[in-house]
C-alpha cells in the first residue's frame, strides 16, 4: 500500500515538473511573440508605413494645379491682377489635366557665342503646372536666374543657335539653370520649360 502511494505520489511530482515546464515554454513563446511584433510594428513607423514616420515631416511643395480648379490656387501667379477684368479661361478637353502658367522676362538676354564673334539675343518665358509659389520664386531671384541665363547662353555654339535641335538642347539647359537656381534658393524648382519669345543671331 505504501508502494502505490509512493508510485502516486511521485507521478503527482512529475505532473507538477511537466505543468511548470509547459508554462515556462508558453511564457517565453509569449516574450517571443511581443518582441517580434514590437520589432515589426517600429520597422514599419520606421519605414513610414504606419504612424508619422518621415511621410509627416515633407515639406510643403508646389502642388499641381488643376485646369478646372485654377481658380483654388492660394498664390498669386506674377502679373495675374493685371488680368482679373479678363474673361475666364476656357480650356480644351484634350492635353493636360492641369493649368499652365507663364511668367515673361520683361528683359531681353544677350551673350557672345561660344566659338563665334557673333551675338545671341533672345527674349524668354518659363512655365509651370504648379501653384503660383513657382513663378512668384522666379521674380524674386530673377538676378540670379538672368546670371544662370547669360552663363548657359555663353556656352552656345553658333551652329546650336541656328538649327532646331541645337535650339531645344538649349532650351532643356535653360530650364536646368533655372530649376538648379530656385532649388538652391527655395529648395523646389518646379519649371518644366523655358520658351522662346523671340531669337536672334547676330
Amino acid at each position: 500500500m505504501a508502494k502505490g502511494k509512493d508510485k502516486a505520489d511521485n507521478a503527482g511530482e512529475g505532473g507538477g515538473k511537466s505543468g511548470k515546464g509547459g508554462l515556462i515554454k508558453i511564457a517565453l513563446g509569449a516574450v517571443l511573440l511581443l518582441g517580434i511584433g514590437a520589432g515589426g510594428a517600429y520597422g514599419a513607423f520606421a519605414m513610414g508605413l504606419i504612424g508619422g514616420g518621415e511621410g509627416a515631416h515633407k515639406p510643403d511643395e508646389p502642388k499641381l494645379v488643376l485646369k478646372t480648379d485654377a481658380d483654388a490656387d492660394p498664390y498669386p501667379v506674377p502679373g495675374a491682377e493685371k488680368e482679373k477684368d479678363a474673361a475666364a479661361p476656357v480650356y480644351g478637353e484634350g492635353g493636360s489635366k492641369y493649368r499652365t502658367a507663364y511668367y515673361s522676362f520683361s528683359e531681353s538676354f544677350t551673350a557672345n557665342l561660344a566659338d563665334s564673334p557673333g551675338l545671341v539675343q533672345v527674349e524668354l518665358a518659363v512655365s509651370t503646372r504648379r501653384d503660383g509659389r513657382v513663378l512668384q520664386w522666379v521674380k524674386t531671384h530673377e538676378l540670379a536666374i538672368r546670371s544662370a541665363i547669360l552663363a548657359q547662353l555663353a556656352a552656345t555654339t553658333e551652329a546650336e543657335a541656328y538649327g532646331v535641335e541645337g535650339k531645344k538642347r538649349l532650351a532643356g539647359r535653360l530650364t536646368k539653370a533655372v530649376n538648379q537656381v530656385l532649388e538652391e534658393n527655395e529648395g523646389f524648382g518646379g519649371i518644366e520649360a523655358v520658351h522662346f519669345r523671340g531669337f536672334l543671331v547676330q
